[in-house]
């Protein structure tokens, strides 16, 4: 008996709409062919998938795996090059034979020309002769943007159960063997989904806490209690993505009728509308968390920004931090900013030389804008990290190794300031250390994130202080000029 063969490809973005930056083609990692299957150990979904494939013997064909880190709105030619890439391996797979599709997806991608490519992917990928009644099933992140299309065209999605997303890798194993089970059982479960009337940012999604805890647990009451349920999918959404489905939903993989599985979506979102006041952060001003920690002893504590939350698609350069901290007179502090000029600036610089620099405040017109210092070059590096935690939210799509492209450590006053030419979720505690920077030892650090950055700096963090400060990943969700948003959704209207 030939072994059974599944087409592998993924597409990963996370589109913020309000954001001034175009995503374009340099900025995806594209793998085609046998450099997908390389990503074999590297950590990320397409390594769940793998693991999956080579204990089920099957024979994987490699397409197309294109991947970003969050940012603007996605140039469409990147859609339609993936979807060349995709076509081709899945035309002349099927002229071989396939008998299923396993993709990686993330679920909140926007194009100049789509607002739902993965919903178009799927769409596409049934108008191709032959591939009408495969069996399609994927993995998801649980910030993406359930749409109809997806519902439609797709038989398996899986989200992440987690956030921070530390489980991705495990879903993806979750979501290849649910394909397993289809062509073991030859037969093929179908989606349904609900869309609660609820928006919450990031912030508001972490699954400690509720109300994700709390619908979480419900999901897998769900799933125990009914056998024909393969999946409840808990769906935070992504609050920063102008389209019509943007926000909470709940989707399920089942072969049981559909009154069964209406009836499961109204527990679910009940419990959302019952618990949506949880989901809205409550957020500490800046100055006041500053001296509430000045007079304290030890560390770190961190000072969490998710206004410039780089895993949300902001630019990761504002300096609203990097002001406290000096206007305050911290020292031993840290933080990390995005500025490939300043680095750029610093090339004839030794170590020890002072240079006069504008960092930062270039990314977004919503922030605080550049900060002009004298900084002392303390070191420079190539930038690349190999991350120290295999499973963080960042190898779930990067894998274990990244670039934060050449970098340069800088000391103004008393705070120690990381620059880097790429932007990078603060996500891994190695990115910090390899660049001489000891987290442990420092009071307190400047972090550009909402809930992600918790796996790593929670665990060696005296105390924490979540801030509103100005920027594009703002919590306040009103402050948005949304266009496409369905409405009436909380806490935009009265629900």
């Amino acid at each position: 008996m030939r072994k059974r063969r599944i087409l592998l490809a993924g597409l990963f973005h996370e589109t913020h709409s309000f954001t001034e930056d175009v995503t374009s083609m340099a900025d995806f990692a594209v793998r085609t062919g046998d450099d997908v299957l390389a990503r074999r150990g590297d950590g990320s979904t397409v390594d769940g998938f793998l693991d999956v494939a080579e204990r089920e013997g099957w024979e994987v064909v490699p397409a197309a795996d294109y991947t970003a880190l969050p940012s603007g709105i996605v140039a469409h030619e990147v859609f339609e090059a993936f979807w060349a890439d995709l076509t081709k391996t899945l035309e002349a797979g099927l002229a071989q034979g396939l008998d299923g599709i396993w993709l990686a997806l993330h679920g909140a991608m926007v194009t100049t020309e789509c607002l739902d490519p993965e919903g178009e992917l799927l769409s596409r990928l049934r108008g191709i002769k032959g591939a009408e009644h495969l069996p399609v099933f994927a993995v998801f992140d649980l910030h993406a943007n359930f749409t109809a299309a997806m519902v439609r065209y797709a038989n398996g999605l899986v989200a992440y159960r987690e956030n921070p997303h530390v489980d991705a890798r495990d879903a993806a194993v979750r979501s290849a063997e649910l394909l397993a089970r289809s062509l073991a059982e030859k037969r093929q479960p179908q989606m349904r989904a609900r869309h609660a009337p609820i928006l919450w940012a990031p912030t508001g999604t972490g699954t400690a806490d509720r109300p994700m805890r709390d619908l979480e647990a419900l999901a897998r009451r769900i799933e125990a209690e009914d056998p024909d349920i393969w999946v409840a999918n808990v769906i935070g959404g992504y609050s920063f993505s102008d389209v019509p489905e943007a926000g909470v939903a709940f989707s399920l993989v089942t072969t049981g009728p559909a009154a069964k599985a209406e009836a499961a979506l109204d527990r679910l979102e009940q419990l959302a509308i019952e618990l949506r006041h949880f989901g809205q952060p409550q957020e500490w001003e800046l100055d006041a968390a500053l001296r509430e920690i000045k007079g304290k002893s030890g560390g770190p504590y961190l000072i969490v920004e998710p206004a410039d939350n780089i895993g949300g698609g902001a630019p990761g350069d504002d300096t609203a931090v990097l002001r406290g901290f000096l206007a305050h007179g911290f020292t031993n502090a840290a933080v990390a900013i995005a500025d490939a000029e300043a680095v750029a600036a610093l090339a004839s610089a030794g170590i020890g030389d002072t240079r006069r620099l504008s960092i930062g405040g270039k990314g977004s017109r919503l922030g605080a804008g550049p900060v002009t210092a004298d900084a002392v070059l303390v070191s420079r590096s190539d930038g690349q990290f190999t991350l120290e935690d295999r499973n963080s939210h960042l190898a779930a799509s990067q894998g274990i190794h990244f670039s934060m492209g050449p970098s340069a450590v800088v000391r103004i006053d008393g705070v120690t300031v990381l620059l880097t030419s790429r932007k990078t979720p603060p996500f891994d505690l190695g990115q910090l250390r390899s660049q001489g920077i000891v987290p442990e030892k420092l009071f307190a650090i400047g972090v550009k994130a909402a809930v992600a950055h918790r796996r790593a700096y929670d665990p060696i963090a005296q105390g924490s202080y979540t801030v509103a400060t100005p920027g594009p990943c703002s919590s306040v969700l009103g402050t948005f000029p949304y266009r496409r948003l369905r409405r009436p959704v909380f806490p935009l209207d009265p629900i």
